[in-house]
């Protein structure tokens, strides 16, 4: 038996005569020499202790609730319970109970319930008379109201009262006083019957309801409910049902029994959740038996039409009929809905072959065409019915729009379509638009993709998704983060107002949307979604919505690099330091002031996980290129710790580098600055797969990138003289009083620029040194661009010689971080 239908809530009745939960565990019967009988053993999942163990007596009664509860009393005012996960485990423990008490398992209870009427009933015999009911008259109504209620509370007396009503006809002569009392406005009389009628349908039993819920009968028992006695007027449940509820059929239905069953299940439905109250989960479960009752009529519904081939027929000819005018097809639409929402109640091999029909009489071409309508109504209830087809089979929806990209634009495929009406969605909190994308996302997912020894689902999907449909999905994102929305300023003292983001709520949301599946791809397309990043510079265009005043848009921009950053992919992280795109994020933390907030708290968990994970190539581009305007952040020692994993790292790769023969160091770094800048292209332009051979020395080939000495000085020296722009592109104070980076992306050396002043910038932008050697070593400034191909950071080696400008290179003290 597997665990789950083990599975089981332990309950006890307090003094308050309320439940309380035991805890949860797994239940088994076994002897227990010490209760020298079999017992109900409940251990529990988190540590296996003993919940329960409860020797089985023969004496006492066991009753079965609700088809998964089992509830029985130790002494007196102890009552005990288990409340099974699964009926299949409550029918076997159920079963073992019979069987030590020589019970028949059909029965409800074991025992009847201790009472001297009832021992008195119990000992005669089952063939004579159980329950004399009173003659059915207006004066005895009181009585058989007190009867019924009486009943209740012991099962075996409810079956005798149910085979008395059977018996007798006595429903159909109760339905009758109910028109004479009604006729005579006998307020206490109805008040009786409803007493009598709300009883007879609490004893659960099918035969009676065939009987109430008959055509001639129901309207009566619904008139009969309308007068409960704890109202001061009457409801009018007929009123509604007779008048106001209306029944359409979308295309005449012809099968008389078919039309019957429909009015039934609507009405027992209204009965169910309109008029009864809903019992609690521990009462003895009255309408166990009413559900079943609307389930099964359910399944004969739909197996009805479902075999009514020509009906379906001409509800889709009609669906898709340009002629049909928009009132006919939203009704269509809708009847579509409410038979997807029926076929729920299926067994999975029916609703199997449920789905599988629809799908053979075009119901994916249909709802591409009413998807697309202006109708808000009709693309709601099209999008249930799409929502039902995913939820059946993603498979079925993916093969279907892949065939159909062999035939039709991309404007017109399914998938864009519904990304299409996700963009377009006009509720202002898009609840739309959060339905769809959740779909997509549910096709979008390898964990639900098949592979077979013919074909992989996911490779194929995946190419058609990002061929046909991400370019549509983007198109928004692209659009309110395009060069012409998004001006920036270089003046010094531009603030985050410089970049026009969308500041339309809608918008924001819609783009968060849309930010929400990419980090899914993000997370699980791996390959696909690198490559549509790195093609698109996608990361730079949603970096820009940092300066959004949604925060909620900005959180969900940094998100998305967070996973990205989380994968710990170099390719990514050389697209990251190459494009410089931490600007943005450290811009936004600058704005953000002394704020203690989500955006706070988000962008610093961001730098604490390259910390503790040691990502060597971001935490040198951060530290080179951005410490002097993150240091006095000490609130945390996140930026503390990722200067100290730098200046480890420098330290280590520098004893690398001295256990390297000097001749092979002199003859590697003695050149001049033309041969260096050979080097370096050479370098930058070799494959992926080879980067750093014409680099490191013969005796360090093998090395990653990530091992390469992390000093460039001699090298970083002789490109000074031909640097322009360090000392213009320095960290810039915004209003609020932080720096704001506004870092050069292109290469413009100019000539003409003196050591002092290329010195006196790679100073201002270096980190802080913290001990003497490394405080020779200058960092890349922020403006210098790195040459194409490069790596993070582009490490320095370390200069032989002395430097005689050291006192100049010192930091300038950053001003403090503003409020």
């Amino acid at each position: 038996m597997s665990d789950t239908r083990r599975r089981v809530k332990v309950y006890t009745l307090n003094e308050d005569r309320q439940w309380d939960d035991r805890g949860t565990g797994h239940v088994s019967s076994s002897y227990v020499e010490r209760l020298k009988g079999m017992s109900l053993l409940v251990r529990a999942e988190s540590d296996g202790s003993l919940l329960l163990e409860s020797k089985i007596n023969p004496n006492t009664a066991y009753q079965k609730q609700q088809d998964t509860l089992i509830v029985w009393s130790e002494a007196e005012n102890y009552d005990l319970a288990l409340s099974f996960q699964e009926k299949a485990g409550c029918d076997e423990i159920w079963e073992k109970i019979c069987q030590v008490q020589g019970k028949d398992p059909s029965v409800e209870v074991t025992q009847d319930l201790i009472e001297s009427e009832e021992e008195h009933i119990e000992e005669m015999p089952e063939t004579s008379p159980l329950i004399d009911l009173p003659t059915c008259e207006l004066n005895k109504l009181e009585e058989i109201a007190d009867l019924v209620t009486s009943v209740l509370s012991s099962p075996i007396r409810r079956e005798k009262l149910a085979l008395a009503l059977e018996n007798e006809g006595y429903i159909k002569k109760l339905l009758q006083l109910f028109q004479v009392c009604e006729n005579l406005e006998n307020t206490e009389g109805l008040h009786h019957l409803y007493e009598i009628i709300r009883g007879i349908l609490f004893l659960n039993k099918a035969t009676l309801f065939e009987v109430m819920f008959s055509d001639e009968c129901i309207m009566d028992v619904v008139g009969c409910l309308e007068y409960d006695p704890s109202l001061s007027q009457p409801k009018r449940h007929r009123e509604f049902l007779t008048k106001t509820a209306k029944f359409k059929e979308v295309i005449p239905i012809t099968d008389s029994e078919l039309r019957q069953k429909i009015h039934q299940t609507y009405r027992v439905q209204y009965i169910q959740d309109i008029i009864l109250p809903t019992p609690s989960v521990f009462e003895e479960n009255f309408l166990s038996t009413l559900t079943s009752f609307i389930f099964f009529n359910k399944v004969e519904i739909v197996s009805m039409l479902q075999e009514d081939e020509k009906f379906l027929s001409e509800v889709f000819a009609q669906l898709t009929d340009e002629a049909t005018d928009d009132d006919k097809r939203c009704e269509l639409v809708n009847f579509f809905k409410e038979f997807c929402a029926f076929s729920q109640t299926l067994q999975p091999q029916n609703r199997d072959a449920f789905f599988k029909t629809l799908a053979k009489l075009g119901i994916l071409p249909a709802l591409e065409i009413v998807m697309g309508m202006d109708d808000l109504q009709v693309r709601s209830a099209a999008t249930d019915i799409f929502s039902y087809l995913v939820e059946f089979s993603p498979s079925m929806v993916r093969e279907f729009v892949m065939q159909e990209a062999q035939q039709s634009d991309d404007d017109i495929l399914l998938i864009n379509v519904v990304i299409e009406q996700m963009i377009c969605d006009t509720d202002p909190e898009l609840g739309g638009a959060v339905q769809l994308m959740g779909l997509l996302r549910t096709l979008i997912d390898p964990e639900n993709m098949l592979a077979t020894a013919n074909k992989t689902e996911k490779s194929e999907f995946l190419n058609f998704f990002y061929n046909h449909c991400m370019h549509v999905l983007t198109a928004p994102l692209l659009a309110n983060t395009a060069e012409d929305k998004c001006e920036k300023d270089a003046v010094v003292g531009s603030t985050k107002s410089n970049t026009i983001c969308p500041d339309n709520y809608q918008t924001a949301q819609l783009l968060a949307l849309i930010l929400e599946l990419l980090t899914f791809c993000v997370e699980h397309h791996t390959y696909h979604i690198k490559n549509y990043i790195m093609n698109k510079d996608l990361l730079r265009r949603v970096l820009v919505l940092m300066n959004s005043k949604h925060t909620f848009l900005a959180l969900c921009a940094l998100r998305f690099m967070r996973r990205i950053i989380g994968l710990k992919d170099e390719f990514y992280n050389r697209y990251i330091t190459k494009g410089n795109l931490f600007e943005p994020v450290i811009n936004a933390l600058l704005d953000n002031g002394t704020r203690y907030n989500l955006l706070n708290s988000a962008v610093i968990e961001l730098f604490e996980f390259i910390r503790v994970e040691d990502i060597k190539s971001l935490i040198a581009h951060i530290v080179e290129n951005f410490y002097n305007a993150l240091e006095s952040i000490e609130y945390v020692q996140t930026f503390k710790g990722l200067k100290t994993k730098y200046e480890q790292e420098k330290d280590r790769q520098s004893q690398k580098l001295n256990s390297v023969p000097s001749i092979l160091r002199s003859n590697r770094f003695r050149r001049d600055a033309r041969a260096l800048e050979e080097d370096e292209e050479m370098w930058f332009n070799e494959d992926e797969e080879e980067e750093g051979e014409a680099v490191v020395p013969p005796v360090e080939k093998s090395k990653q990138e990530d091992d390469f000495p992390d000093s460039y000085e001699k090298f970083m020296e002789t490109k000074k003289a031909k640097e322009s722009e360090d000392k213009e592109n320095l960290p810039k104070r915004t209003s609020a009083g932080g720096f704001k980076f506004t870092f050069s992306h292109s290469a413009s050396p100019a000539n003409g620029v003196n050591g002092a002043n290329s010195k006196s910038v790679a100073a201002q932008t270096s980190p802080a040194s913290s001990n003497g050697s490394s405080s020779k070593n200058t960092a890349l400034s922020p403006s210098v661009p790195a040459p194409k191909g490069s790596l993070v950071g582009l490490v320095d080696y370390p200069d032989d010689e002395d430097d005689d400008e050291e006192e100049e290179t010192s930091p300038r003290k950053r001003p403090r971080l503003g409020s």
